[in-house]
C-alpha cells in the first residue's frame, strides 16, 4: 500500500468507529479508562523498555538536553500517566449535558446540548505521554481519535497505543476508536490535512516544521505551537515572592511550553532584584542573556541579540530585559509573545488589573508561576494541548473543549406564522 492509501484506510477505520463512540455510555467510557490506567501500571517495565529504544536512537542521532528530557518516560511519569487517566475517569461526562436552556413565548423549549466533535486527529512530537493523555480525553468526550506521534518516540507510542486498543476492546468498545498511525513518513501529515471528509479537527502540537507542514490544511486546526512565556516583575512587586516565581517558572521543567522564556523587570527594582535572582538562576544551570541595562547590573550576563526576544528555548536559557513601565512590558509581550501564558508580580491592584485586561494571552497570571498552564493543574485530568486560538477553545483543552453542541427544540405542535 502507498502512504496515502494506508493513511486513508486508517482514517476510515476511525470514522467508522466514531458513531458508536459518540453513543457510548459514561459507564462504558469509564470502564475503558480504569482498564487503561491498570494496564499502564502493570506494563511499567515494558513501557520503560520501549522508551529505552527511543532514547538510544536519540542519543545515536546526537540529540540531548531538553529533547531527551521530553522524550523520557520513567516510573514517576508513567505513574502520572495512569493517575491522569483516573482523574479523567472521575470527571463528569460532558456528552449530553445542557449548556443552557430556555422557553420561548410560544412555549417552544430550547436546549443547547454538548455533543462530541467527531473524529479528532492529534499530531504531536517528542512526548509519548501525549498518546495516553489525548486518548483518555478525546474518548471520554465521545470522540474517535487518530494518533500520529513523531518518529523519535515511535517505540514508546506503539506500545502505549496497543495498551489503549486492548483496554477499549476489553471494555466492549471498538478499538479503532483510537487509531494509531505507525508510519512515521511526513507525507502522512499531508494526507491527513487534506482529509476533511474523514477528520473533523486536527490538534497539532509541535514546532515550526509541523506548523509549515500543515500550511493550507483543508481540515480545521486547533494548534498548539509556541510557548514564549513572560514574567514581568513590577516596581510594586514583593521581590522575594518574585524570585520564587521566576525560578520556578524557568527551572522546574524548562523543556515544556509553559516555562518562562523572557523575564522583564521594572527599572525601579532592577538593581535590587536582578543580582540575587541571577545568582539563583546561574546556580541552577540557567544561561542568562540580557539587554544593556541588565548587563550593567549583572556583568556576567551574555548580551542578548534581537533573535533572543523572539526565541522559544525550551531549555535552561533565559532572556532578561529591564523596562521603564508596565506599558512597556505589555507592549513587549504583545510584540514578542505567543499568547500562551504571561505573568505579572505586583502588589499594586490597579497595575495588576491593567495587566489582566490588556495582555491578550490564553492564561494571564498575577503573582503566580506560568507553569500552572496545564490541564492537570487546571483540574482537567490531562490535556490535549494548550490552544492560543481565539475561536472554539483557548488555554488548556479538557473534556468540554473537546465537544461542540447542538440545539434540541421540544414543542407541542408549534408552527411558524
Amino acid at each position: 500500500m502507498t502512504v496515502e492509501s494506508d493513511t486513508i484506510a486508517a482514517l476510515e477505520r476511525a470514522r467508522a468507529a466514531a458513531p458508536a463512540m459518540a453513543l457510548a455510555t459514561t459507564a462504558q467510557k469509564n470502564d475503558f479508562l480504569r482498564r487503561l490506567a491498570h494496564a499502564i501500571r502493570d506494563a511499567r517495565a515494558g513501557i520503560i523498555r520501549a522508551n529505552a529504544i527511543d532514547l538510544e536512537r536519540a542519543r545515536k542521532a546526537g540529540r540531548g538536553g531538553a529533547f531527551v528530557e521530553r522524550l523520557t518516560l520513567d516510573d514517576q511519569r508513567i505513574e502520572a500517566m495512569a493517575a491522569g487517566v483516573l482523574q479523567v475517569e472521575a470527571l463528569d461526562d460532558p456528552v449530553g449535558t445542557a449548556i443552557e436552556k430556555w422557553t420561548r413565548p410560544n412555549g417552544l423549549k430550547i436546549e443547547k446540548i454538548r455533543v462530541p466533535i467527531g473524529v479528532i486527529a492529534m499530531i504531536y512530537e517528542s512526548r509519548p505521554n501525549v498518546t495516553v493523555d489525548a486518548a483518555a480525553l478525546t474518548l471520554k468526550a465521545g470522540n474517535a481519535v487518530v494518533l500520529r506521534g513523531g518518529s523519535e518516540a515511535i517505540s514508546s507510542n506503539e506500545f502505549l497505543a496497543d495498551l489503549i486498543a486492548r483496554a477499549l476492546k476489553d471494555a466492549g468498545l471498538d478499538s479503532d476508536a483510537a487509531t494509531f498511525i505507525r508510519n512515521p513518513d511526513r507525507e502522512v501529515i499531508q494526507v491527513m490535512k487534506r482529509s476533511r471528509e474523514l477528520l473533523d479537527l486536527i490538534i497539532p502540537r509541535g514546532g515550526n516544521s509541523l506548523k509549515d507542514a500543515l500550511d493550507g490544511a483543508a481540515v480545521p486546526l486547533l494548534p498548539h505551537f509556541d510557548g514564549k512565556c513572560h514574567t514581568y516583575v513590577d516596581r510594586a512587586a514583593d521581590l522575594k515572592m518574585a524570585a520564587e516565581i521566576c525560578v520556578n517558572a524557568k527551572c522546574s521543567r524548562p523543556s515544556v511550553c509553559n516555562s518562562m522564556e523572557k523575564l522583564l523587570v521594572h527599572r525601579a527594582v532592577a538593581e535590587k532584584f536582578l543580582p540575587a535572582v541571577a545568582a539563583r538562576m546561574t546556580a541552577a544551570g540557567v544561561e542568562l542573556r540580557g539587554d544593556d541595562a541588565t548587563r550593567k547590573i549583572v556583568p556576567s550576563v551574555r548580551a542578548a541579540t534581537d533573535e533572543d526576544w523572539d526565541a522559544e528555548y525550551l531549555d535552561l536559557i533565559l532572556a532578561v530585559k529591564v523596562v521603564d513601565s508596565v506599558d512597556e512590558a505589555i507592549e513587549f509581550i504583545a510584540r514578542h509573545g505567543s499568547h500562551l501564558a504571561d505573568a505579572i508580580v505586583t502588589n499594586d491592584t490597579q497595575t495588576a488589573a491593567r495587566f489582566e485586561r490588556e495582555v491578550d494571552s490564553a492564561t494571564v497570571y498575577v503573582n503566580a508561576s506560568t507553569r500552572f498552564t496545564d490541564g492537570f493543574e487546571f483540574g482537567f485530568g490531562a490535556e490535549t494541548g494548550i490552544s492560543t486560538n481565539r475561536l472554539h477553545a483557548r488555554g488548556p483543552m479538557g473534556l468540554n473543549e473537546l465537544t461542540t453542541y447542538k440545539y434540541v427544540l421540544r414543542g407541542t405542535g408549534q408552527v411558524r406564522a
